[in-house]
């Protein structure tokens, strides 16, 4: 990764090369390493863990720094916490001794995912309510305070911030009841229906895509999760789009491979998007 960096076992920050925008890009997904302790809670087979990662987004963004962007990524697998969900998103089935206030919304895919995508149990049983806090502690909260933190920085700077979440997503859907699944769009930005970032912000990933040809589906099947309704809020100067890409734009599904050259060109599309939203004026 190029640029000034800052690290440790859970997180990485890497800051400009070039001349600094108002962007951080944030990777929460990438990861796929849990200490002992934590593997030991997971029943979870090593292929799901890899399968439910954004394997390779941080590796599509190396290129940010470059482009003046911050950019920040975990090395956390999702199964030990999800970076991307608020704090309180569990239920009963994934933590015991919840506080009861009110009614308990299942979450299998929430703060800690008690099923793998295929619907099998990620975890061996609940977690104590000291497992969730102890990650909570060491992952989730520094994480997020590390964002606010860039972007507050960056608002001050520039009048505002702007902040990129990047993910990647299976090329279809899961299959329904007749066994049928369909095909996604290669690029989905999440806006929150349009909420969470000014017009020419969300309109850069889905106008660098249909340059390449690539289909676009703004929110669908993903609207945002956590950190782009949490931070998105416009008109406080802080704005935030989602990016889900494909994965067949740059990896084989079955293998978990790289394509090469469909990992250089989504690479590359990663890489203008960054600059060209790094470019817009907004204040």
């Amino acid at each position: 990764m190029p640029g000034p960096t800052q690290q440790d076992a859970d997180f990485c920050v890497v800051e400009p090369t070039g001349g600094e925008t108002p962007v951080l890009v944030e990777v929460p997904h990438a990861g796929l390493s849990a200490l002992a302790t934590e593997l030991a809670t997971l029943a979870a087979p090593a292929s799901s863990l890899a399968r439910d990662a954004d394997l390779y987004v941080d590796e599509l963004y190396a290129d940010a720094p470059a482009e003046g962007a911050t950019l920040l990524y975990s090395r956390v697998s999702r199964y030990v916490c999800d970076l991307n969900r608020a704090a309180s998103d569990l239920d009963t089935l994934a933590t015991r001794d919840l506080p009861t206030r009110g009614p308990v919304t299942p979450a299998p895919h929430g703060l800690v995912w008690r099923s793998t995508t295929d619907g099998t149990p990620a975890l061996h049983r609940p977690l104590t309510r000291e497992q969730v806090e102890a990650r909570l502690t060491r992952l989730y909260r520094p994480y997020h305070e590390r964002i606010g933190l860039i972007l507050e920085r960056k608002r001050q700077r520039f009048g505002y911030a702007i902040l990129v979440c990047g993910h990647s997503m299976p090329s279809r859907g899961r299959p329904d009841a007749l066994g049928q699944s369909v095909e996604r769009a290669d690029v989905v930005p999440g806006s929150r229906g349009h909420s969470s970032a000014d017009r020419r912000v969300i309109e850069v990933p889905a106008e660098q895509a249909r340059e390449l040809g690539w289909s676009v589906a703004h929110d669908q099947p993903y609207r945002g999760g956590f950190s782009t309704g949490h931070y998105g809020r416009p008109q406080q100067g802080l704005h935030a789009v989602q990016i889900e890409l494909a994965r067949r734009l740059y990896m084989d599904e079955q293998s978990l491979a790289r394509k090469p050259n469909d990992f250089n060109k989504t690479r590359d599309y990663c890489r203008r998007v960054v600059a060209r939203i790094g470019a817009l004026k907004l204040a």
